[in-house]
Formats: structure tokens, sequence, C-alpha cells
């Protein structure tokens, strides 16, 4: 464990998926006026914990590496992919879900012929707000990594 501890890259991206997750419940709150604490553990929501990881890892590695290096094109590149699935393949089957489960629940009887139906989980990606916020969360923890715990 103590191996991986100077590995700056490692670290930021790592902190900032948690504190992405983290900040998800106290937001949920402010917006819902509901303390929901299993917000800090799922997908979806404000900010995207994806985009926060991805964005601090490539901001992380231009840091350490220079934003010339193969090393943070690849981080880049990996990130933008990530974050476009968030707010676009994630977020659509989010959708369907919520459309299918509304079909079942408007028609039980008819679409469960006997057999217990799993209600699809709904919020699976983010809006293209939530993955930009992620991003900014992230870089902005690598900044502030970067100049407080590994100057």
């Amino acid at each position: 464990m103590t191996a991986i501890l100077p590995n700056f890259a490692l670290i930021a991206a790592f902190t900032s998926i948690v504190l992405a997750q983290a900040v998800k419940v106290p937001l949920h709150w402010i917006v819902s006026k509901s303390w929901n604490a299993e917000r800090g553990f799922s997908t979806g929501g404000m900010p995207s914990s994806h985009s926060a990881g991805v964005a601090s890892l490539a901001a992380a590695i231009g840091m350490m590496d220079g934003v010339t290096s193969s090393v943070f094109a690849i981080a880049v590149v990996v990130g933008v992919i990530t974050m476009y699935d968030a707010a676009g393949i994630r977020r659509h089957a989010g959708i369907h879900a919520t459309f299918i489960n509304r079909i079942l629940r408007s028609h039980p009887a008819e679409l469960q012929q006997g057999k217990e139906v799993n209600v699809l989980k709904e919020m699976l990606g983010h809006r293209p707000i939530e993955v930009v916020a992620g991003a900014v969360f992230g870089v902005l923890v690598s900044l502030l990594l970067h100049y407080v715990v590994y100057p």
C-alpha cells in the first residue's frame, strides 16, 4: 500500500472519485431537501465521479509528465471516451430503463405472467452539465493535491 502513495496520478484519480461520490449526498439534500446516503454509492447524478476520475488522472499526468507526453495523450483520449459514454450511451440506457419500468408498472399482469420482474436501474448516466462539473471537479482536486500534498 505504501508503494502506491508516491503515485500522484493514481492517488489524485481515486481521491477525485471518492470525493465526487461523497459530494453527491449533500448536493442531493440541497436540491431535493431529502437525505439519501445511498447517493454516495450510486451511479449518475451531480457531479460525475467517472468524469472526475479521468479528468483528475489526465491533469495529474499532464502536471507530472507534461502535456506533450504520450501518457497524457492516452489519459485524455480515455477520459474523453469515458465522459462521452457517461453522457451518451449510459444516459440513454437510463432513459430506456425509465420507459421500460413505466410499461411494467402500467401492465403488470400482462407482462409478468406469474414471473417476478426486476425493476431496472434508471439512474445510470449523466446530463452533460454533470459530466462537465465532474471534469472540472477532478482537475481542481488534482491541482489542490499537487500544490498541497505533492509539491
